[in-house]
């Protein structure tokens, strides 16, 4: 692109229409999903009583250094200095600040604190299906409460989130670890010491992504060469019931623990729990009790969202400890299992009828029509522009509207005026009572449709 600015040419780079790389737009379509996906959310949620909260878009760096891993603070963030001199980053994840927040008023707080949000983080990371690197997720975390209840309760809620946005428990599977499990079975088991411990629980992290070759090379090098510990490694990594782990874990307090949150999950219903040797969580800040969620759909067979126990994080901001157990669940990865399982339920715009003016006077008095009609509560806008009128019939449609009012220099003088039913193409000529009473009709025909996919009632249906 050339540009002459005061008798000089500027040669300027014609700019791009993409979004930051990881990063997308969200068209009018794109956000009806989200909402109705965000109100599902919220619905659930607040059913067993969490309240909303909200945290800073920057932290200091300090609050992910602390907890998180290494990984994700030299490689993930979006790290800057500011102009005060200070090391910030757009927050990667929830839990650290959550954190800072319950510490800052841990006297105040009243417990158990039920707390969940809803908000967007970035990461610097590869783009890829179910990863970008500006993402939305919903946080949800209980401060206070160290009966594994409060983990079950977790498992509860990630359960009904599922089922209510029309899953059933053949679509996916919780699976569920404890990470002093893992560590007992690490240093009493395979004999490692705290190192070996270590990186064997790391590499268990990304057993999943690794080939079996790559998997027992690495193995091989943690385990010091010895066939016998590589044997111990996947005996344990066979496994199908936590009951059949070795004798001399039983004895293990997290092991009685693990059991019972199994066995009170099924007993409210979880019967796609399942025990997964391998399940470890990548970030440092995991006490015990882990889980993740898993899509069984062959094309999208990965992890959709998990959390666990996190006892010790409040701690480290100087005040006493607090147990806490929390998940999140990233948008994007729930949005491509709703696509996969055909989950998706038909939205309309917030619009429900179109004015379309007739004549240059109708033009201008057709605000008052509109402003009758949002009186009444019905969301109304109007066509202002000179295209044609079956152009302008289109366009509507296009959006999705399902109504549309003509208003002319006759009907003005009349207050009657034709309504068009985009559906099945019937018109009549009404007044705005009875206009009114149509569009609110439609609405609650809608309403209740969506009630019925919320609750669960429609998945036959669809």
């Amino acid at each position: 692109m050339v540009l002459l600015f005061s008798g000089i040419i500027i040669i300027m780079k014609e700019l791009s229409t993409q979004p930051y790389k990881g990063a997308r737009d969200y068209y009018p379509n794109d956000m009806r999903q989200f909402n109705h996906v965000a109100h599902i959310l919220n619905k659930v949620v607040s059913s067993h009583g969490y309240e909303q909260y909200q945290t800073p878009i920057l932290e200091p760096i300090e609050v992910y250094k602390a907890k998180t891993g290494d990984a994700l603070v030299s490689n993930e963030t979006y790290l800057f200095t500011d102009r005060g001199g200070r090391e910030v980053s757009i927050r990667p994840e929830a839990t650290p600040s959550i954190s800072r927040m319950i510490a800052k008023r841990r006297q105040e707080m009243p417990y158990p604190a039920r707390m969940w949000s809803l908000m967007n983080f970035m990461r610097y990371e590869r783009p890829q299906k179910g990863r970008e690197r500006e993402f939305w997720q919903l946080n949800v975390d209980v401060f206070g409460v160290e009966s594994n209840l409060a983990d079950v309760e977790l498992l509860t809620i990630s359960d009904d989130i599922l089922k209510t946005l029309g899953a059933d428990e053949s679509m996916y599977q919780i699976c569920v670890n404890s990470r002093l499990v893992l560590i007992s079975l690490m240093k009493d088991y395979l004999e490692l010491n705290d190192s070996g411990s270590s990186d064997m629980i790391k590499l268990l992290d990304k057993k999943k992504k690794l080939s079996e070759s790559d998997f027992r090379q690495l193995a091989s090098e943690i385990l010091g060469n010895s066939e016998e510990k590589m044997e111990r490694l996947f005996e344990i990594l066979d496994v199908k019931k936590i009951e059949d782990l070795p004798q001399m874990i039983k004895t293990n307090e997290a092991y009685d623990n693990l059991v019972e949150i199994i066995s009170l999950a099924k007993k409210y219903g979880i019967s796609s729990i399942k025990y997964d040797p391998t399940l470890a969580r990548g970030l440092d800040y995991y006490t015990d009790f882990i889980f993740e969620v898993f899509d069984l759909d062959p094309e999208n067979n990965r992890s959709i969202f998990g959390g666990g126990r996190y006892d010790g994080l409040v701690g480290l901001f100087g005040v006493d400890p607090i147990p806490t157990t929390g998940f999140g669940l990233g948008l994007t990865t729930l949005f491509n299992f709703i696509e996969a399982h055909n989950l998706k339920t038909e939205l309309f715009p917030s619009c429900e009828v179109e004015i379309i003016p007739i004549g240059e006077i109708a033009t201008k008095e057709c605000f008052l029509v509109a402003k009758q009609l949002r009186s009444e509560g019905v969301n109304t806008e109007i066509d202002f522009s000179d295209r044609k009128l079956d152009k302008k019939i289109q366009s509507v449609s296009k959006k999705g509207i399902k109504f549309c009012v003509f208003v002319g220099d006759e009907e003005l003088e009349e207050e009657i005026y034709t309504l068009k039913n985009l559906e099945d193409f019937s018109e009549e000529k009404l007044g705005i009572a009875r206009i009114v009473s149509i569009i609110k009709d439609s609405r609650q025909k809608a309403d209740d449709k969506d009630a019925e996919f919320e609750f669960g009632i429609a998945k036959e249906e669809q």
